[in-house]
């Protein structure tokens, strides 16, 4: 986006407020605007019904006479602030004493004019400050749309690792057919415990979509080891079985998904006991994992 994109046409659109206690130099005002093809111009000469006036119509150029029954223009651009949240007021003041520019551009107007006017100064006054708030829309609107494209495309990567998930699940479950509704309950069971212990919002919906992915090291055992095992397993198969754990922590490392992330360290322990016995730690030992989260 360049200054080119504002056209002459569009700051002569652009809508202007003229805000004087004097009649005569509104329509004064009036007149120097309208004779330049300003098509937008509004007034009042009452300074109490600025800020409503703004908040209805949004002003890309406040024209605001500094001394004014009421309120005075000070009073008048401590109110405005309140609306224009993000620090930019769009005010040219009108004033006739010179120690006064100074302390309006520190209370946030952007310029002053001089009385009495000059035809020539007003417009170019007016017609830059214009052109810089015009600028400053674009560049709002410009952000706005940025975000939401970053937005866009952050629901569309979680959509993929979400979708990665229940690919390699439901490979893990291809593997051994009881494992299906079991899946189900720990992502749900995983999701109530980690709210009963008062975790963040990311910690939940992570657990909820790692927990699932648990037994997926199940994918490198033999069929012949996993399935159809009425009678139990012999030694070389109990722990060909218990390699799992460390073979799903494998699979999942080394990614940037705080999903998998996670999955690699629940696989890897989710066969643990409370009191570090289990039967994954000369595995766990060996290995490191970026994720890590205390309870």
């Amino acid at each position: 986006m360049t200054q080119h994109a504002i056209t002459s046409s569009a700051i002569l659109q652009g809508k202007v407020l003229i805000v004087d206690d004097q009649e005569a130099n509104v329509i004064l005002l009036e007149q120097i605007l309208l004779r330049e093809g300003y098509q937008a111009i509004s007034s009042t000469m009452k300074s109490s019904d600025v800020c409503e006036l703004h908040r209805e119509n949004n002003y890309d150029l406040i024209l605001l006479d500094l001394q004014m029954p009421e309120m005075d223009g000070f009073a008048v651009m401590e109110e405005l602030k309140k609306i224009e949240k993000d620090g930019y007021l769009p005010v040219l003041v009108i004033t006739a004493q010179p120690n006064q520019k100074l302390r309006a551009l520190k209370a946030g107007a952007e310029d002053f004019i001089t009385k009495p006017f000059e035809m020539a100064e007003v417009l170019v006054r007016v017609h830059n400050m214009l052109k810089i708030r015009l600028l400053n829309k674009e560049l709002h609107n410009y952000n706005n749309e940025l975000e939401q494209r970053v937005c866009e495309r952050t629901a569309e990567l979680k959509e993929g690792y979400q979708e990665t998930i229940l690919t390699m699940t439901r490979a893990a479950e291809h593997k051994d057919e009881d494992t299906g509704a079991h899946v189900q309950r720990i992502s749900y069971y995983s999701r109530v415990l980690s709210e009963a212990l008062g975790m963040d919002d990311e910690f939940i919906e992570n657990i909820f979509f790692a927990s699932p992915m648990h037994d997926i090291g199940k994918i490198g055992v033999p069929d012949h080891v996993l399935l159809l095992k009425p009678s139990g397993f012999v030694q070389d198969e109990w722990e060909i079985m218990q390699e799992h754990a460390a073979m799903g922590a494998k699979i999942l490392g080394n990614s940037k998904s705080p999903y998998l992330k996670m999955g690699a360290e629940i696989a890897l322990n989710h066969h643990e006991r409370w009191d570090g016995s289990g039967v994954i730690q000369m595995e766990k030992k060996a290995m490191k994992f970026p994720y890590q989260h205390e309870l």
